[in-house]
């Protein structure tokens, strides 16, 4: 692993003296650091007081940035007849059932979102080995098994992202590019962290919202204030 440059430590130690700040200066720290030749990711991490092998301790969701991720999101509906040309007109980039399912099967995992139709599960469910550990496997509750895939792929489409607590008990997302601007930043981390704060699950017990980090990609992290960020 190279060792960091010059920029980079001076970059970390001035981040370190950083604590505990509003998220509009976390985020212009961020951006006056973000010196890679790619339009970095801005990243979010939460550090959440749950266990999450407890079931009622699980944390997830899903919530629409106002200000859009900054990405291109791929998807992928298992479905047929009306409904899969329902999702081929709504902008769908992948459509199909048995064939979709081999697809995947056989190690071709090209999208980011998967939704389904109820009907498709059984399908579905052959591949939940490959789908779940990354996180595609569609689940009635984040609205990616649904009749409306209509609304389901714009809503992929449009900004939304989902979130699941990891086993560590952190939730983390990219909330936009370094080139947004500081309001649409703004709105889209207040958005996430209140989305994590009313995902609160019946099980937490003690201090649930421990943490809240920003970064770029290639950046160091800064440490928001959780008041802040939570804050209508």
């Amino acid at each position: 692993m190279a060792k960091p440059g010059k920029r980079t430590k001076v970059a970390r130690a001035a981040f370190a003296e950083k604590s505990d700040v509003s998220v509009v200066d976390a985020i212009r720290l961020i951006k006056s650091n973000a010196s890679a030749r790619f339009d970095e990711t801005v990243e979010i991490a939460v550090n959440l007081g749950v266990d999450p092998r407890h079931a009622d301790q699980m944390v997830r969701g899903t919530v629409t940035l106002p200000s859009g991720t900054g990405k291109s999101v791929r998807v992928a509906v298992f479905a047929r007849g009306e409904k899969a040309d329902e999702a081929r007109a709504a902008g769908a980039d992948i459509v199909g059932a048995e064939d979709l399912m081999e697809m995947v099967q056989g190690g071709t995992i090209e999208f980011d979102r998967c939704i389904a139709t109820p009907d498709m599960m059984p399908i579905v469910g052959r591949v939940g080995k490959v789908l779940g550990p990354r996180n595609l496997m569609p689940n009635p509750r984040v609205g990616t098994v649904t009749m409306d895939v209509k609304a389901a792929v714009e809503a992929a489409k449009g900004g939304e992202v989902q979130f699941k607590v990891e086993k560590q008990g952190i939730v983390h997302t990219g909330i936009g590019k370094a080139s947004f601007g500081e309001d649409a930043l703004t709105a889209n981390v207040k958005a996430f962290v209140q989305a994590v704060a009313r995902a609160k699950p019946a099980g937490a017990r003690g201090s649930y919202m421990k943490k809240v980090s920003m970064s770029s990609t290639m950046g160091p992290g800064v440490s928001v204030n959780i008041a802040d960020a939570t804050a209508e």
